[in-house]
């Protein structure tokens, strides 16, 4: 299934015909963003149309107040949302007297590209006024990564067939609110705002959480390259600053307006300094002018494309798929900032709330820890780390004690602010990706250090809150793990999830050997943190082990299979393909009753597991298990696709791999789930990654060693990929008869290629012979 509206191109989403049904679709898939703010690709001239206006501020956000059907203790009171904050890049345009409304006006041509190589969205347009006359109107505008509290707009419009009077309105305006809102509750209190002659600015603060915003903006005008001095009109009205600038222009002369805006937040600046840090930003971005600041932003976005490009050769389709997952992961979270983290729609929407998911630590990690220095990932794990205090009260909240902690499954300060019992109170396996996490950055980085420093407090608190969460049967003389949802959210309130108790008994054993590194290799700071935690390590060892060696597993011995949870072969056993396609998805037309009752499972589960921890697994354990889930898998949550298709790499199932990952590459472009009007899959793009890396180059870690067991496409000629591993920066290219490795920066490194060892010299180049693979 192919998305005809945007075309097939290696470095870019072009769309090449304006379609108002496609808009708010398009404004997802053309969204833009620096890591310190973001936005949806809005036009910057007035739109009467259907459309999701979006301005996001990273770590910005409104506790908008629960709304449930009645309260249950424990619940959060408020669910943290993301805002739609004040809308910066508006120019309003008017030509002889006629404003310029793509819904209201003859569309003579369109064009819109999102330009992947330099991250920049561009739009090209014309339109007949008035009967017979017709301009043509460009507009170019970028998020500078180089400078992440800027903003920068290039906008021209020339009368191609008369002399014109041409209006630009370029604004600030702070009249938004959020279309998800509780109770159509406006977020935004305005503090300040003013307008003067070519520039102006508007304060604004959130209420409740009063996180206070500061937009200054300034522009200049050129006719035909000539600098103009304008005489605008100034205006200041209701949540509304800007100018009115008109401009007499003759046939074929060309007036194009630079709009430059600084945002900044008290995240960063002082609440009472909004005014003058705004326009500090604002005057370093005007000094350098539009295309010097641009070039310092493309040459950032050149660096991160070095270290995170992956090229495939022979399929156009999987090429732009690939880049355009990447391209959004860049410019959603660069790891700069320890306090942010990533929404599961980054900066393209409001779904979800923009709130932290266990996703991060799932299905975005591997990107972050691959593609860029180890400061990146261990920025994440900060976040979690600072967020420990916060994650012990949420475990109090529901009854347990003594330092253990639960980690919220959503959350912007640590706080949980999910209010669906099923997720707030049952799917307590976040705690295990969170631990997962910690175990896969050192493991990559070889930052053991990283355990005595942070890592070993998060561990013990998890492991005392698993501790507390089983409890000993017995009817079956084994410890359980009762009332849980697992991945599988199509199975809520179930006993012994398999996955769910493996997370936990894997991380009482690695909290046990975290115990014993530390205690041995870094004894001070062991004994800071058994002072500061009350951690007394024989008694609570002593349990924990007990419970590692006697956790109740539910296991099929008729299938061989694990089970996903008690009585899951008590349902009928049908597959995905026996649903009637009119019927698909079926979380749109099945009662949720009847899912419940279903065998379908919404995302890998058991398959999760065994992907976490393959090493323990014989691979013929691996086919049975998933022999027996996907075709029982719907793959209704964008997440799923990505596992499906690494563990299909391994077993030699090609077709099944690249079926699933073009399922979840192409999952906006295409619209699969038919929601792209709502904001893009940020934290699936993670998955996408992980199927191409983990999956077709079949790459691991193993005893400190890089591991590479490729297996391409047969739809493709070539596959290569830039990681970070270490010390180590390595460009990998691998076709069907060799692998070519270039270790472009870093020592000597020796790695397994197909189970042999290999050893890529300082500044060589290694090539290796491949062995068919067989299905």
């Amino acid at each position: 299934m192919m998305n005809s509206n945007y075309k097939v191109d290696n470095w870019s989403i072009v769309e090449e015909k304006f379609n108002p049904a496609m808009q708010e679709a398009s404004e997802s898939i053309f969204s833009l963003g620096n890591g310190r703010m973001g936005q949806r690709a809005n036009f910057e001239e007035k739109y009467s149309g259907e459309s999701l206006q979006g301005n996001y501020i990273a770590g910005v956000y409104y506790p908008d107040k629960t709304r449930v059907g009645w309260w249950k203790n424990g619940y959060p009171e408020f669910f943290a949302k993301v805002l739609n904050a004040p809308d910066w890049i508006g120019i309003g345009v008017v030509i002889d007297g006629v404003e310029i409304d793509l819904n209201e006006l003859e569309l003579l041509s369109f064009r819109r590209e999102l330009n992947m190589r330099e991250g920049y969205l561009e739009r090209i347009f014309a339109v007949r006024i008035d009967g017979g006359k017709t301009a043509e109107i460009k507009a170019k505008r970028f998020l500078s990564i180089a400078d992440d509290e800027i903003g920068a707009i290039r906008y021209s419009v020339k009368p191609l067939d008369f002399n014109a009077t041409i209006e630009f309105s370029p604004h600030i305006n702070g009249d938004v609110r959020n279309r998800d809102s509780n109770y159509n509750e406006m977020f935004w209190d305005l503090v300040d705002l003013k307008a003067g002659k070519g520039d102006a600015h508007l304060v604004a603060e959130t209420r409740k959480s009063g996180f206070r915003v500061g937009f200054s903006m300034k522009y200049e005008i050129e006719l035909d390259g000539s600098p103009v001095d304008p005489d605008p009109e100034i205006i200041e009205r209701k949540g509304y600053v800007g100018n009115t600038v008109r401009i007499q222009t003759g046939e074929g002369s060309q007036a194009v307006l630079y709009k430059y805006v600084s945002v900044i937040s008290s995240l960063n600046h002082s609440k009472e300094a909004m005014v003058t840090a705004g326009k500090e930003a604002l005057e370093r971005a005007f000094s350098r002018k539009f295309d010097q600041l641009f070039d310092d932003h493309r040459q950032l976005w050149n660096e991160k494309w070095a270290h995170s490009d992956i090229v495939i050769e022979g399929d156009e389709k999987a090429q732009q798929a690939i880049r355009f997952n990447i391209f959004h992961l860049n410019q959603t979270y660069t790891g700069k900032d320890e306090r942010l983290n990533i929404g599961p729609k980054g900066f393209t929407g409001e779904k979800y709330g923009g709130s932290t998911y266990w996703d991060t630590e799932a299905y975005l990690f591997y990107f972050y820890l691959s593609s860029s220095p180890a400061e990146v990932a261990r920025n994440l794990l900060i976040y979690r780390y600072k967020h420990l205090q916060r994650a012990i009260e949420n475990a109090e909240l529901l009854g347990f004690r003594n330092g253990a902690a639960l980690y919220p499954m959503v959350t912007m300060d640590g706080r949980e602010c999910h209010n669906e019992w099923e997720i707030t109170f049952e799917e307590i396996h976040r705690n295990g990706a969170i631990a997962y996490a910690i175990y896969n950055y050192i493991r990559y980085t070889g930052d053991r250090k990283y355990l005595a420093e942070y890592g070993l407090e998060v561990l013990i608190a998890i492991s005392r809150f698993w501790r507390q969460r089983v409890n000993w049967s017995d009817v079956r003389g084994k410890y359980v793990m009762l009332g849980v949802t697992g991945p599988n959210e199509y199975e809520n309130n179930v006993n012994n999830n398999w996955y769910t108790n493996l997370m936990a008994r894997w991380t009482l054993q690695y909290t046990l050997e975290a115990v014993s590194y530390v205690r041995n290799e870094y004894l001070e700071k062991y004994d800071e943190i058994r002072a500061k935690t009350g951690f007394n390590e024989e008694t609570e060892t002593e349990r924990w082990t007990d419970i590692i060696n006697n956790l109740y597993f539910p296991y099929s011995g008729e299938k061989k299979i694990f089970l996903q949870q008690d009585g899951y072969m008590d349902k009928k056993q049908i597959f995905a393909s026996d649903i009637e396609p009119s019927e698909r998805p079926i979380n749109q037309h099945w009662s949720w009753d009847r899912i419940l009752r279903s065998p379908f499972i919404k995302q890998a589960d058991v398959l999760q597991g065994i992907y976490f921890f393959e090493d323990d697994y014989l691979e013929e354990t691996l086919r049975r298990n998933f022999d027996f889930y996907e075709p029982r898998t719907v793959h209704e949550s964008s997440l799923s696709p990505c596992i499906h298709s690494v563990l299909a790499s391994k077993l030699g199932r090609k077709e099944i791999a690249y079926e699933m990952y073009l399922r979840t590459s192409r999952l906006d472009l295409d619209d699969y789930n038919k929601e792209v009007g709502e904001g893009l899959h940020i934290t699936s793009m993670g998955g996408t990654w992980m199927s191409v890396v983990y999956g077709f180059g079949g790459m691991r870690v193993k005893n400190d060693m890089l591991h590479l067991t490729p297996s391409l496409p047969d739809q493709w000629k070539s596959l290569s990929f830039n990681i970070i591993f270490r010390e180590n920066y390595l460009k990998i290219y691998i076709n069907t008869s060799r692998i070519t490795i270039e270790n472009e920066k870093g020592p000597s490194l020796v790695l397994m290629i197909n189970g042999e060892e290999q050893h890529a010299g300082e500044n060589q180049t290694l090539q290796v012979k491949l062995k068919p693979v067989m299905g």
